[in-house]
């Protein structure tokens, strides 16, 4: 596969976000890889644009590489993004992905301001890896590198995109062959809760034919759970009776039926009929009972998927609370199911990533929904440990109580740059030194993969 990677970070090879993407040349050498500096040399492009519209031509897989600045790309990406629409380059059914990294602070905005640029060019577009700066330094930041560039492939080999069905992809479907056997018979050890809340009285017959596609076709155990078939006693009350033990003062047995039915699967799907720009009333019912749970994401590490009947392209905030929904909780978005276009194709992409992300145990990193939303319950909780036990305890077993006050030696370790980069003698001789003085742990990384990998060859 052709990679070109566009490097929109001004510091050229000395980006931090560039050394994941050297990571994965270190890992992935069976791809052929290639890197415009977009960010450093915007000029150069400004001026004579034909080489990269020759390498934007050439590519299959085109990666935005950048770091985050200000809610969005750089001005120096941004530039490039306007010179090959300029230019008119025909990028239409390539494929397309990005890596960022930044604090996490709205990143989601940057993400998809290229994913809509990538419709504009007709592009198909897989979802973006957001890492935090020092991600890659770790090995849980690696991992996760190696495994969502896995991914990418995975995605690229099966012709899968997020925006397959809407005008950028024209790759001839083809169907998931339904498993024998009726969905509740079907085994792969993995049992997957599909909650909805269709009316069987007065039902979306198109919500309906989503849903038998579906458990007809995934080759687990499917377990449907009809809220309509739950005898609510009533919302949540905010009374905080939970918040000790678990156990909702209602008495309809709704925190028993959640755990045994629906936490203890290995995968959720949710389906239902855009009601008034939100999944309507019953889900949120279910949705507010949950907090017999409390504030603790005892779903964490599980993939979420959704069968949605209903025009969700002009529902951006309900897409927004899909995905922030699954951040927050930790669990990897499978896939949004739609019905406007081409609800087969989807239905089946959806089926494939589950099972993908179930026996490859796969984890996307938080992104600002996710990271932002468990530093404010970190907080709350903290100081509400008293009356949120469980809460307080699921807390400290996570490691969720990462304060930042508490890592001295970094703070020490930044009040002495931070005097250094005062002293205008030493800046003067340390302009050209400082950014490689950064760069050495990264570097240090990519040395040890090549190690690494030599190693591995040489024992084979």
């Amino acid at each position: 596969m052709k990679i070109l990677v566009l490097n929109g970070s001004p510091a050229g090879d000395n980006s931090i976000t560039l050394q994941t993407v050297e990571y994965w040349k270190v890992l992935f050498p069976e791809h052929s890889w290639e890197t415009l500096p977009v960010g450093q040399k915007i000029k150069s492009f400004e001026h004579d644009f034909s080489g990269a519209k020759a390498a934007l031509k050439a590519a299959d897989l085109i990666v935005f590489c950048y770091p985050v600045y200000t809610f969005l790309v750089p001005a120096q990406l941004h530039r490039f993004i306007e010179l090959i629409k300029e230019t008119q380059v025909d990028l239409t059914g390539k494929t397309a992905t990005q890596i960022t990294t930044s604090k996490h602070f709205y990143d989601i905005t940057a993400h998809r301001f290229i994913e809509d640029i990538c419709g504009d060019l007709g592009l198909k577009t897989l979802h973006g890896l957001s890492a935090d700066m020092e991600d890659i330094l770790t090995e849980q930041g690696q991992r996760e590198a190696r495994d969502f560039f896995q991914f990418i492939c995975w995605n690229v080999e099966n012709g899968f995109c997020e925006n397959a069905g809407r005008g950028t992809d024209n790759t001839p479907h083809q169907p998931v062959i339904a498993s024998e056997g009726s969905p509740a018979e079907k085994k792969t050890g993995y049992r997957i809760a599909l909650v909805t809340d269709y009316d069987p009285a007065a039902t979306d017959p198109s919500l309906l034919a989503m849903i038998r596609r579906f458990e007809n076709c995934l080759p687990a155990a499917c377990e449907e759970v009809n809220l309509h078939d739950f005898p609510f006693a009533g919302g949540c009350l905010g009374c905080f009776h939970c918040a000790s033990d678990g156990m909702c003062i209602y008495k309809d047995g709704f925190d028993s039926f959640l755990r045994e039915h629906i936490n203890g699967a290995d995968a959720v799907v949710y389906a239902y009929t855009v009601k008034d720009h939100s999944m309507g009333s019953r889900f949120k019912t279910y949705d507010d009972r949950q907090f017999c749970n409390g504030h603790r994401t005892v779903t964490m590490g599980k993939p979420v998927g959704y069968l949605v009947s209903g025009d969700l392209s002009a529902e951006e905030n309900l897409r927004t609370l899909m995905e922030a929904r699954a951040q927050a909780g930790g669990n990897f978005l499978a896939g949004i199911a739609n019905d406007a276009v081409d609800p087969d194709r989807e239905i089946d992409q959806l089926i494939s990533t589950l099972d993908y992300a179930l026996t490859h145990d796969y984890q996307e990193p938080k992104n600002f929904y996710g990271v932002g939303g468990l530093k404010i319950f970190r907080d709350l909780i903290y100081q509400m440990q008293g009356l949120m036990r469980e809460d307080h305890r699921f807390y400290k077993k996570h490691g969720f109580y990462d304060f930042p006050q508490k890592k001295k030696g970094r703070i020490a370790g930044m009040y002495l740059v931070g005097g250094l980069m005062k002293n205008q003698k030493l800046q003067k001789k340390m302009k050209f030194s400082m950014t490689d003085g950064m760069m050495m742990a990264y570097r240090k990384v990519i040395e040890k993969a090549k190690k690494d990998a030599a190693a591995r060859q040489s024992s084979e």
